[in-house]
């Protein structure tokens, strides 16, 4: 199964691929949608659908994982980060991929252990857990742990028979 991580943001998101087999993790890819900040709000969104829809259509993932939204002291970021995230969503879902949805603090205790890891520690576990991925900076790093969150929750929800 190809499962794709997204950490979402206006300026820059982070992208992460990796091919899951039970619990064994495979990286397939990760980088970086940055938009031109000079652009228009409405261009720059467009600008990420666009680009995100060629990922899709490149790797063809079975499913897909975005970190929630998270408030910044500066309710306009906020915003922002909430329209990037919106676009993402809603790409993800038109391409038919079914879509979780996981809090940041969630991502880094399933990553590293503990719900207030700094990037540093995430990117270590990611580099640990993905060997041989050349990762494409703090964000690539970030969508790569949801993409490795969501794998071990979709392994779990495997287990556990339903009634």
């Amino acid at each position: 199964m190809i499962l794709l991580g997204l950490d979402p943001g206006l300026g820059t998101t982070g992208w992460g691929l990796i091919a899951a087999d039970g619990n064994r993790l495979t990286h397939i890819g990760n980088g970086q949608i940055k938009t031109d900040s000079a652009m228009a709000l409405s261009t720059r969104l467009l600008a990420l659908d666009l680009a995100l829809t060629d990922l899709i259509l490149e790797h063809r993932p079975d499913g897909a994982a975005v970190e929630e939204v998270f408030v910044n002291v500066n309710p306009q970021s906020t915003l922002k980060l909430g329209q990037a995230r919106g676009v993402i969503l809603l790409n993800a879902a038109r391409s038919g991929m079914e879509v979780g949805e996981y809090a940041a603090r969630l991502v880094k205790k399933s990553v590293v252990g503990v719900g207030n890891a700094s990037k540093d520690q995430v990117h270590a576990m990611v580099s640990r857990l993905l060997p041989g991925a050349k990762i494409m900076g703090p964000d690539a790093s970030d969508a790569l742990a949801v993409a490795i969150t969501h794998a071990h929750h979709l392994a779990s929800a495997r287990r556990i028979p339903t009634r």
